[in-house]
This record gives structure tokens, sequence and C-alpha cells, in this order.
């Protein structure tokens, strides 16, 4: 039997904003949620984006409608025509669980096959098979709830910058290659044999030659896209609030962004964000944390017990110290209970994972202090650095001995786990901090030199410049991240602008003349004409959604994500092409598996 169509009925609302207006006739279209047939009484639960609304048909409804709302089932199609009603069985959990229609025309528009889960059950369908049928799985309304959250911080996005004087401009989705820091997805030319775009991981050049340009201020909601290994906070295609400035510092650079971390929440989620937000060092930041990105909505601070334990026979502390390490705790309040010897030991076995040697730990409960290097001190010893540290009777002093670059990443994980063990995260509540004084250079083990830790065109600190060539270790960059809730969103420098300091950067991270020409000569060459100072920032519209809508992972933010190996599900990309288009190509593959 062939499907109704829509001749002569035309929406009038959206089933979640029925108003309660007794005899009002309004035309309503929709999925079928459930069906709920009681013989003369048939209801039927009709869904859309903003919501549901209940159907009626009863012995005063016409046979034929009658009939065919029997025949409906979920996720069928529908177009209804009807009076509105208040119900007499109120739903106060709905935004129309005061109102029903009596249905007086009823379109069957598109039958559907039983779907492979429920829809509005789906959240406890295995992953694989909702992204396989991710079509279906957008119907559900958490999901529709989080994707519509996310147009609207767009739509706050794009309206606070353009009211701030700020231009969206385009800049291109097939560029040159350029290192970046990640992999680039590479797109071959037909009418370039041999050659090939990339495709941006981000404007970042684009951006600084707009400034060059005398654009000013410029603002897109870019695509970006980067070949690296996914984890729940990343896609390898991304969009971006990518922003730069010219005849600006970095203080107005973030002081524009608290205005629109501000705006956005309030607008939003209706929530309040406290400014100016606080300013961290990356030394204090690590040193207090353990973390570049920490998450501030506890405490449970890092310590640097060095010197209370430097006189202490214990050699995994002597050893750390003389090798010009550190010994660094933390004292989880009211912990001792939960923590068990059995519990620390899978913690102490975490942190092995991650490349501690071990963790040392003192349980202070009602019988005494249980110290794990109790033999290497006596109880005057132990007493005294429990009261230095602030620890009490019930709590957990855990404690790493090793380098920095050991110690304080290891303690600032094992903070994060035990913080989420002892359930003292504070939920509904966003903590965000600026990160600044970003190291420049960090040491690269495998190639045995310094590799800069953001992209070359980032400014130095004046102060550091002497330090180029001495000591790259000690030169920090005029750059900053913006993290909320132990989440980085967003990193942003002041640029360079100085052609021969622009060359002198180049030079330290090694790069020869004919390297910096090939990836880079346009750009430098376009600074000999002149350029205002200027910096920015991009922030991911990804993760502030995904964190704004209390998701778990960026796939429940995004229309069609990929999975952990970068393939989609539902289309099964990437996949094979045939020969004759890799011919015009001029690209022969070695393995089509």
């Amino acid at each position: 039997m062939a499907n109704d169509t829509m001749k002569g009925l035309r929406r009038t609302h959206y089933c979640g904003e029925i108003p309660l207006v007794e005899g009002s006739e309004v035309v309503v279209g929709g999925f079928v949620d459930r069906v709920r047939d009681k013989g003369g009484l048939v209801f039927i639960v009709l869904r859309d984006r903003t919501g549901v609304v209940q159907l009626t048909f009863d012995e005063t409804t016409d046979k034929n409608i009658f009939e065919k709302a029997q025949s409906c089932k979920s996720e069928y199609v529908l177009m209804a025509k009807g009076v509105v009603k208040q119900r007499e069985s109120v739903n106060d959990k709905l935004k129309t669980g005061q109102v029903e229609i009596f249905v007086t025309d009823l379109r069957v528009l598109s039958k559907a096959q039983t779907p492979p889960f429920e829809v509005t059950n789906s959240d406890k369908v295995n992953e694989e098979l909702k992204l396989k049928y991710r079509y279906l799985d957008l119907r559900n309304p958490r999901l529709q709830k989080n994707i519509i959250t996310r147009h609207k911080i767009a739509q706050v996005t794009r309206e606070y910058f353009y009211e701030n004087g700020f231009l969206e401009i385009e800049t291109p989705m097939m560029m040159k290659s350029t290192p970046e820091g990640a992999r680039d997805y590479l797109v071959p030319s037909r009418v370039h044999p041999g050659k090939f775009y990339a495709l941006p991981q981000s404007p970042q050049i684009y951006k600084q030659l707009l400034m060059i340009s005398g654009y000013d201020r410029y603002i897109q909601l870019a695509r970006c896209f980067r070949d690296e290994d996914l984890r729940a906070d990343r896609q390898p295609e991304f969009t971006q609030v990518d922003l730069e400035m010219s005849f600006v510092d970095a203080e107005d650079i973030q002081n524009c962004i608290e205005g629109y971390v501000v705006r956005l929440f309030k607008e939003v989620m209706g929530k309040e964000i406290a400014t100016p937000i606080p300013k961290l060092t990356f030394a204090d930041s690590m040193n207090k944390y353990g973390s570049d990105k920490p998450d501030t909505r506890f405490g449970m601070e890092i310590m640097d017990i060095t010197e209370m334990v430097k006189d202490i026979e214990f050699p995994v502390f002597a050893d750390a110290i003389a090798n010009g390490g550190s010994v660094r705790a933390i004292v989880a309040k009211d912990a001792s209970k939960v923590y068990t010897r059995k519990e620390i030991d899978k913690l102490i076995e975490h942190a092995k994972g991650i490349g501690a040697k071990g963790l040392a730990y003192i349980r202070c409960t009602e019988e005494g202090a249980n110290c794990s290097f109790k033999k290497f001190m006596t109880d005057e010893q132990t007493a005294k650095l429990l009261s230095e540290i602030g620890a009490e009777t019930g709590d957990l002093v855990l404690i790493a001995a090793d380098k920095n670059k050991v110690a304080l990443p290891v303690m600032g994980a094992v903070r994060l786990i035990v913080a989420k063990r002892l359930e003292i995260i504070p939920e509904d509540t966003y903590n965000f901090v600026w990160i600044t004084e970003m190291p420049f250079f960090e040491w690269d083990e495998d190639s045995g030199k310094w590799v800069a830790m953001h992209h070359p065109f980032t400014m130095p600190m004046e102060e550091c410049l002497e330090y180029l060539d001495s000591d790259p270790g000690n030169v920090r960059a005029k750059a900053w991240d913006l993290v909320l809730n132990g989440t980085e969103l967003s990193s942003g420098s002041m640029r360079i602008t100085d052609y021969e300091l622009q060359q002198k950067m180049f030079e330290a991270l090694g790069l020869t003349e004919e390297e910096i020409a090939l990836k880079f000569g346009f750009l430098v060459d376009a600074y000999k004409y002149a350029a205002p100072p200027h910096g920015g920032m991009g922030i991911g519209l990804d993760r502030i959604s995904m964190i704004m809508c209390g998701a778990d992972s960026l796939r429940d933010v995004v229309a069609f994500p990929k999975v952990q190996n970068a393939s989609e599900l539902m289309s099964a990309c990437p996949s094979v092409v045939d020969e004759k288009q890799l011919e015009e190509l001029y690209i022969k593959t070695t393995n089509n598996e």
C-alpha cells in the first residue's frame, strides 16, 4: 500500500511546542515514538527534535483514521491534524505533558522496518551498532539535544565576534603541506602529477597573512584535519573557533576571549562565569597539578617535600634527589578507609604503567600511621612529616620520587584518579584557567635535539631572547592555553613579525635555508613588506560543546564521527577506489586490503 501524501496539510507547530489552548487546531509531523492500543482508545506519542506530544484516537475518531492509527509502528513518519485538549492524566516531566491532540486527519508519510535498536533507549546499545546506524541514533533525544546545543554555541560564537568587529573570512581547504605537529591528510593533484595538497591542520598561516593584508580582526569556524591517533576528546576532523587580532597584546586577546566565554555560558546554559579568569604559569601548573591542563575544581595540590625528606635514608628518595629529581606528595583527605592496601596496590600498578618506578604511601588510620617506608623513618620523623604537609587521621599520603619530568605527570595522573574514586570533583561547576609562559622548546629524545612546542611563528618572551642559542630549555613563549575542568580548549600566542627574528627562530629549530624557502617561503616573503603586531587563538568548538553538554566523548556532539582507527562505520569509509581513479592521479597502491 502506497504511503500517504502531505497534500492539504502544512505543519503549524513542533511537537514539543504545542500551547495549551483548548479547541485550537494544529498540524504536527514527526516520528512515532511509541503506540499504545487499548482497544477502543489508541495513543501515539509523536516525536520531533523539540520533544513529544500525545496523539489521541477514540470512539469519536473517523473509523479509517482510527484503523490507520492502530497500524502505526515505531519510527513511522506521520503528519496529524487535530484539536488541542487538556490531558486527563498530566505528565509533568514533559513540556507538552498537559496537552493532547484529538486527531481528525492522519497521514502515514513513510513506514519503517523494525529498527535494529530502540531509538529512544539507544544509550544501552553497543556503540558499534549505534555508529553503523548513526542516522537512527541521531533521532535519540539526548543526541538531538547535544547537536542543537552545539548549533546554539556556534550561533552565539558568531554573534559575539561579529559584534566585536571581527570579519568572518574563509581560508583554503586545500593548501601547502607545512609542519604543524601532526601528520597531514594529503590530497593528490590530477593536474600536477606527483604533487599534493594538504588539508589544513589549522588556518594558521593564512590568518597571519590576513593580518599582513590589513584585515585586523578575523574569525572563522574552521574545519581542521589531523592524521593522529584518536581518543575520547580527539577526532581526525574537527571545528575550531579560529581568530586573529592586530595591534594587540596577549592581554587584549585573553580579555576578548573572557568576554566570549561569559557570553557563551550565559546564553547557552544560563551559567555565570567569573572573570578575570585565573592565570597560572606553565611551571606553576606543573608543580601544583602535575599537568599543563589542570582540573582546578578540587584541591589536593602536589607538594614538593624534597627538603622535608632529604635526610631520610630511604634509597628511593635519596637516589631521586641525588640524580637531580625531587620528591612530590599529595594528601587525599579522608581517603584511608576507601584506599585499602589492595586499592593502593592497584594505584601503584597504574602509576608504574605511566612511567613511575612506584609510589610510596602513608595511611593515617586510627591505629596510627601505616607507612610503606616505615623502617627508614622514626615515629618522630613520620609525625613531623605528616604535620608539615597537613595530613591528619583518616588521610592518605601518596608520594613519588623521580626526575620532575616523571614525578610531576605521575602525581598529576594519580591526583585525578584518586579524586574520581573519592567522588570529590563537583559536577555542574566550570573552572577556567589560563596557562601562560609556555616553554618554547622541548627536548626530543628520538632526534636528540630541541624542537618547537608550538608552530615556528610563536613569539618568544623578550627576556628569553638571549637564551635562544645558549639555553633553549630556558626560553619561554608568549603563548598560552585556555583550560576548562582539565580539558585544553584552546591554544594561543603572539606571532613573530620581525623578519630577522623569524630567521633566527628557524635556525634555532635546525631548519636550513632550503627548508625554510620550501616550507614557508611565501610567508617569510610577506613579512618583508611589514606586518602589524598580531596574535590569535584557536578554540576547539567540539571540545567546548562536549563539556557544555556533559558528554563523555566528542562522538556525542559530532553528527557523523569517526572511530578510533579513523573510519566511519556508517558509510564504511575510507574505502578502496577503482583503478581508473588512481591512474588519473598517477597513483599506484601497494596494498588494497
